[in-house]
Protein backbone atom coordinates (compact mmCIF):
# COMPACT_ATOMS: atom_id res chain seq x y z
CA UNK A 1 0.00 0.00 0.00
CA UNK A 2 1.10 3.57 -0.82
CA UNK A 3 3.03 5.25 2.18
CA UNK A 4 0.10 8.26 1.93
CA UNK A 5 -2.81 5.46 2.66
CA UNK A 6 -1.13 4.51 5.68
CA UNK A 7 -0.95 7.72 6.83
CA UNK A 8 -4.63 8.95 6.26
CA UNK A 9 -5.48 5.60 7.33
CA UNK A 10 -3.46 4.34 10.78
CA UNK A 11 -1.13 8.09 11.58
CA UNK A 12 2.35 8.82 11.38
CA UNK A 13 2.74 6.00 13.87
CA UNK A 14 2.56 3.56 11.79
CA UNK A 15 5.06 4.51 9.42
CA UNK A 16 7.49 5.60 11.92
CA UNK A 17 7.61 2.18 13.44
CA UNK A 18 7.82 0.40 10.54
CA UNK A 19 11.02 2.51 9.08
CA UNK A 20 12.59 1.49 12.57
CA UNK A 21 11.99 -2.24 12.00
CA UNK A 22 13.21 -2.03 8.35
CA UNK A 23 16.26 0.05 9.35
CA UNK A 24 15.44 3.03 7.97
CA UNK A 25 15.04 4.93 11.11
CA UNK A 26 17.09 4.87 14.43
CA UNK A 27 15.46 3.56 17.34
CA UNK A 28 16.98 4.19 20.68
CA UNK A 29 16.22 2.99 23.98
CA UNK A 30 17.15 3.01 27.64
CA UNK A 31 18.42 -0.27 29.37
CA UNK A 32 15.72 -0.36 32.37
CA UNK A 33 18.32 -1.88 34.36
CA UNK A 34 21.86 -1.34 33.31
CA UNK A 35 24.10 -3.82 33.93
CA UNK A 36 27.10 -3.03 36.44
CA UNK A 37 30.31 -4.55 35.03
CA UNK A 38 32.37 -6.60 37.91
CA UNK A 39 35.12 -3.68 37.70
CA UNK A 40 36.80 -1.69 40.56
CA UNK A 41 39.26 1.49 39.95
CA UNK A 42 41.98 2.56 42.07
CA UNK A 43 43.49 6.48 41.28
CA UNK A 44 46.92 7.25 42.77
CA UNK A 45 47.43 10.20 44.55
CA UNK A 46 51.70 9.64 43.45
CA UNK A 47 52.80 7.19 40.82
CA UNK A 48 53.47 3.41 41.42
CA UNK A 49 56.76 1.62 40.23
CA UNK A 50 57.48 -0.83 42.41
CA UNK A 51 56.15 -4.43 43.58
CA UNK A 52 55.01 -3.85 46.69
CA UNK A 53 52.97 -0.49 45.67
CA UNK A 54 51.18 -2.52 43.00
CA UNK A 55 50.72 -5.59 45.31
CA UNK A 56 49.44 -2.97 47.91
CA UNK A 57 47.07 -1.69 44.57
CA UNK A 58 45.67 -5.02 44.15
CA UNK A 59 44.94 -5.93 47.46
CA UNK A 60 42.75 -3.13 48.02
CA UNK A 61 41.10 -3.81 44.57
CA UNK A 62 40.45 -7.41 45.30
CA UNK A 63 39.11 -7.11 48.63
CA UNK A 64 36.45 -4.75 47.12
CA UNK A 65 35.87 -6.88 44.17
CA UNK A 66 35.51 -9.98 46.46
CA UNK A 67 33.11 -8.28 49.17
CA UNK A 68 30.70 -7.58 46.11
CA UNK A 69 30.85 -10.91 44.63
CA UNK A 70 30.82 -12.65 47.78
CA UNK A 71 26.98 -10.97 48.50
CA UNK A 72 25.92 -11.95 45.36
CA UNK A 73 26.73 -15.56 45.70
CA UNK A 74 29.02 -15.67 42.71
CA UNK A 75 33.03 -15.99 42.36
CA UNK A 76 35.34 -15.08 39.28
CA UNK A 77 36.92 -17.53 36.84
CA UNK A 78 39.01 -14.79 34.82
CA UNK A 79 40.49 -11.57 36.10
CA UNK A 80 42.50 -9.11 34.38
CA UNK A 81 44.66 -6.29 36.40
CA UNK A 82 44.93 -3.15 33.81
CA UNK A 83 48.00 -1.03 34.93
CA UNK A 84 47.57 2.86 33.36
CA UNK A 85 51.14 4.02 32.99
CA UNK A 86 51.77 7.88 32.82
CA UNK A 87 53.13 7.35 29.24
CA UNK A 88 49.71 6.34 28.03
CA UNK A 89 50.83 2.65 27.72
CA UNK A 90 48.77 -0.27 30.09
CA UNK A 91 50.11 -3.18 31.86
CA UNK A 92 47.36 -6.18 31.71
CA UNK A 93 47.93 -9.47 33.69
CA UNK A 94 45.71 -12.42 33.48
CA UNK A 95 44.40 -14.78 36.14
CA UNK A 96 42.38 -17.91 36.16
CA UNK A 97 40.71 -20.56 38.22
CA UNK A 98 40.01 -23.82 38.04
CA UNK A 99 36.34 -22.92 40.41
CA UNK A 100 34.74 -20.03 40.67
CA UNK A 101 35.99 -18.22 44.11
CA UNK A 102 36.04 -14.89 46.12
CA UNK A 103 39.01 -15.64 48.39
CA UNK A 104 40.53 -12.53 48.35
CA UNK A 105 43.88 -14.71 49.55
CA UNK A 106 44.09 -17.18 46.81
CA UNK A 107 43.77 -14.93 44.08
CA UNK A 108 46.64 -12.21 45.83
CA UNK A 109 48.56 -15.15 45.69
CA UNK A 110 47.87 -16.08 41.86
CA UNK A 111 48.58 -12.32 40.82
CA UNK A 112 51.66 -12.08 42.85
CA UNK A 113 53.27 -14.84 40.70
CA UNK A 114 52.54 -12.42 37.79
CA UNK A 115 53.66 -9.30 39.02
CA UNK A 116 57.13 -9.15 37.49
CA UNK A 117 55.78 -9.62 34.35
CA UNK A 118 54.73 -5.67 34.70
CA UNK A 119 56.84 -3.29 33.71
CA UNK A 120 55.69 -0.21 35.29
CA UNK A 121 58.61 2.70 33.84
CA UNK A 122 58.28 5.63 35.26
CA UNK A 123 55.02 5.01 37.07
CA UNK A 124 51.56 3.94 37.14
CA UNK A 125 48.84 6.58 37.90
CA UNK A 126 45.36 4.00 38.25
CA UNK A 127 44.67 0.44 38.43
CA UNK A 128 41.46 -1.22 36.84
CA UNK A 129 40.43 -4.61 38.18
CA UNK A 130 38.33 -6.48 36.14
CA UNK A 131 36.36 -9.66 36.55
CA UNK A 132 36.21 -11.28 33.05
CA UNK A 133 34.28 -14.62 33.70
CA UNK A 134 31.69 -14.81 36.74
CA UNK A 135 29.87 -17.89 37.79
CA UNK A 136 27.83 -18.80 40.88
CA UNK A 137 30.05 -19.88 43.75
CA UNK A 138 28.37 -23.87 44.76
CA UNK A 139 28.78 -23.47 48.38
CA UNK A 140 29.93 -26.30 50.04
CA UNK A 141 28.85 -28.12 53.59
CA UNK A 142 31.00 -28.62 55.89
CA UNK A 143 31.37 -31.62 58.14
CA UNK A 144 32.31 -30.91 61.86
CA UNK A 145 34.47 -33.30 62.14
CA UNK A 146 36.30 -34.81 58.86
CA UNK A 147 37.79 -32.39 56.27
CA UNK A 148 36.62 -32.52 52.59
CA UNK A 149 38.78 -34.20 50.48
CA UNK A 150 39.22 -34.81 46.73
CA UNK A 151 38.12 -32.24 44.27
CA UNK A 152 35.77 -30.52 46.94
CA UNK A 153 38.57 -29.65 48.87
CA UNK A 154 39.43 -26.05 48.45
CA UNK A 155 43.37 -26.77 49.06
CA UNK A 156 43.57 -28.98 45.68
CA UNK A 157 41.63 -26.48 43.50
CA UNK A 158 44.15 -23.59 44.61
CA UNK A 159 46.94 -25.73 44.26
CA UNK A 160 46.09 -26.76 40.69
CA UNK A 161 45.76 -22.69 40.60
CA UNK A 162 48.79 -22.02 41.28
CA UNK A 163 50.68 -24.63 38.93
CA UNK A 164 48.87 -23.14 36.13
CA UNK A 165 49.56 -19.35 37.38
CA UNK A 166 53.43 -20.18 37.31
CA UNK A 167 53.67 -21.86 34.04
CA UNK A 168 51.34 -21.04 31.08
CA UNK A 169 52.16 -24.24 29.32
CA UNK A 170 51.11 -26.04 31.89
CA UNK A 171 48.11 -28.14 31.12
CA UNK A 172 45.92 -30.02 33.91
CA UNK A 173 43.41 -32.15 32.85
CA UNK A 174 40.62 -34.15 34.30
CA UNK A 175 39.24 -37.32 32.68
CA UNK A 176 36.07 -39.28 33.58
CA UNK A 177 34.82 -42.42 31.82
CA UNK A 178 32.48 -42.37 28.31
CA UNK A 179 29.98 -45.01 27.78
CA UNK A 180 32.22 -46.62 25.00
CA UNK A 181 34.31 -50.14 25.21
CA UNK A 182 36.77 -49.40 22.63
CA UNK A 183 39.51 -47.66 24.17
CA UNK A 184 40.44 -44.65 22.56
CA UNK A 185 36.54 -43.15 23.42
CA UNK A 186 36.46 -44.98 26.58
CA UNK A 187 37.07 -41.96 28.99
CA UNK A 188 36.71 -38.09 27.51
CA UNK A 189 38.02 -34.73 28.81
CA UNK A 190 35.99 -33.21 32.16
CA UNK A 191 34.39 -29.50 30.97
CA UNK A 192 34.98 -28.82 34.39
CA UNK A 193 36.56 -29.79 37.31
CA UNK A 194 33.12 -30.57 38.28
CA UNK A 195 31.32 -32.57 35.76
CA UNK A 196 29.87 -35.87 37.38
CA UNK A 197 30.29 -38.97 35.69
CA UNK A 198 27.19 -40.58 33.64
CA UNK A 199 28.95 -44.23 33.39
CA UNK A 200 31.77 -46.12 36.02
CA UNK A 201 35.16 -46.71 35.19
CA UNK A 202 35.72 -50.18 33.75
CA UNK A 203 37.13 -52.20 36.10
CA UNK A 204 36.24 -56.12 35.08
CA UNK A 205 39.61 -56.28 33.14
CA UNK A 206 42.78 -54.19 33.70
CA UNK A 207 43.90 -51.17 31.75
CA UNK A 208 47.45 -49.18 31.44
CA UNK A 209 47.49 -45.78 33.47
CA UNK A 210 49.32 -44.80 30.39
CA UNK A 211 47.31 -44.92 27.12
CA UNK A 212 49.47 -44.25 24.26
CA UNK A 213 47.08 -41.98 21.85
CA UNK A 214 47.96 -43.56 18.87
CA UNK A 215 49.13 -46.93 19.12
CA UNK A 216 52.35 -47.87 17.70
CA UNK A 217 53.76 -51.13 15.43
CA UNK A 218 55.99 -53.60 17.42
CA UNK A 219 57.78 -56.71 15.56
CA UNK A 220 56.30 -59.99 17.42
CA UNK A 221 57.59 -63.29 17.86
CA UNK A 222 54.67 -65.81 18.65
CA UNK A 223 54.12 -69.72 18.67
CA UNK A 224 50.24 -69.92 17.07
CA UNK A 225 48.26 -67.27 16.51
CA UNK A 226 46.24 -67.33 19.26
CA UNK A 227 48.90 -67.12 21.56
CA UNK A 228 50.73 -64.40 23.48
CA UNK A 229 53.64 -63.14 22.16
CA UNK A 230 57.26 -64.61 23.58
CA UNK A 231 59.11 -61.30 23.36
CA UNK A 232 58.24 -58.42 20.90
CA UNK A 233 60.41 -55.02 19.84
CA UNK A 234 60.02 -51.79 20.60
CA UNK A 235 61.50 -48.32 19.54
CA UNK A 236 65.30 -50.15 19.31
CA UNK A 237 64.81 -52.98 22.37
CA UNK A 238 63.76 -56.25 22.68
CA UNK A 239 61.74 -57.40 25.78
CA UNK A 240 61.29 -61.03 26.84
CA UNK A 241 57.82 -61.87 28.03
CA UNK A 242 57.98 -63.49 31.20
CA UNK A 243 53.91 -63.36 31.70
CA UNK A 244 50.84 -63.19 30.28
CA UNK A 245 47.15 -62.97 30.42
CA UNK A 246 45.07 -62.81 27.15
CA UNK A 247 43.39 -62.62 24.92
CA UNK A 248 40.63 -59.92 25.89
CA UNK A 249 38.56 -58.99 22.12
CA UNK A 250 37.22 -55.39 21.80
CA UNK A 251 34.89 -55.16 19.09
CA UNK A 252 35.12 -51.94 16.89
CA UNK A 253 31.98 -49.96 17.26
CA UNK A 254 30.60 -50.25 13.98
CA UNK A 255 28.02 -47.68 14.21
CA UNK A 256 30.99 -45.22 14.40
CA UNK A 257 33.27 -46.68 12.30
CA UNK A 258 34.51 -49.70 10.30
CA UNK A 259 38.08 -52.14 10.44
CA UNK A 260 39.38 -55.04 12.43
CA UNK A 261 38.65 -56.30 16.38
CA UNK A 262 41.35 -55.78 18.53
CA UNK A 263 42.91 -58.84 20.61
CA UNK A 264 44.35 -57.49 23.60
CA UNK A 265 46.87 -59.53 26.05
CA UNK A 266 48.31 -58.27 29.23
CA UNK A 267 51.85 -59.44 29.82
CA UNK A 268 54.86 -58.97 31.61
CA UNK A 269 58.53 -58.66 30.58
CA UNK A 270 61.91 -60.18 32.76
CA UNK A 271 62.34 -57.21 34.54
CA UNK A 272 58.75 -56.77 35.78
CA UNK A 273 57.56 -54.38 33.23
CA UNK A 274 54.02 -54.75 32.19
CA UNK A 275 52.37 -53.49 28.69
CA UNK A 276 49.25 -53.78 27.31
CA UNK A 277 49.71 -55.44 23.45
CA UNK A 278 47.10 -55.92 21.20
CA UNK A 279 46.90 -57.97 17.64
CA UNK A 280 44.50 -56.46 15.15
CA UNK A 281 42.20 -58.70 13.59
CA UNK A 282 42.36 -62.33 12.86
CA UNK A 283 46.21 -64.01 12.46
CA UNK A 284 46.74 -64.07 8.59
CA UNK A 285 50.29 -65.31 8.80
CA UNK A 286 51.90 -62.48 9.04
CA UNK A 287 53.60 -60.49 12.57
CA UNK A 288 52.74 -56.60 11.60
CA UNK A 289 49.35 -56.87 13.15
CA UNK A 290 50.72 -56.07 16.55
CA UNK A 291 50.59 -53.25 18.60
CA UNK A 292 51.61 -51.53 21.83
CA UNK A 293 48.57 -49.50 23.09
CA UNK A 294 49.09 -48.18 26.75
CA UNK A 295 52.01 -49.12 29.99
CA UNK A 296 51.36 -50.27 33.40
CA UNK A 297 52.19 -48.83 36.64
Amino acid sequence: MPRSVLRRRFGNSLLLRLDQATGIEDEHFIAIKPIIPYEERLPCLEVISTAEGIELALEKLLSKLCERLSGEGKGLREAALNCHRIDGKIEQITIGTSRATAQTKHLIQLFALKIPQIEPALGIELFTLEATKIEDVDPLQENLWDNPIGLKNPFVTELLDRLKSKDPTCEILRYVPAAHYWPERSMKIASTIDEIATVAWQTARPRPTRLLRVPEHIDVTAPIPDYPPLLFRYKGETYHVKKADGPERIEREWWIDQGEHRDYYYVEDLKGRRFWLYRSGHYDGYMDQWFIHGFFA
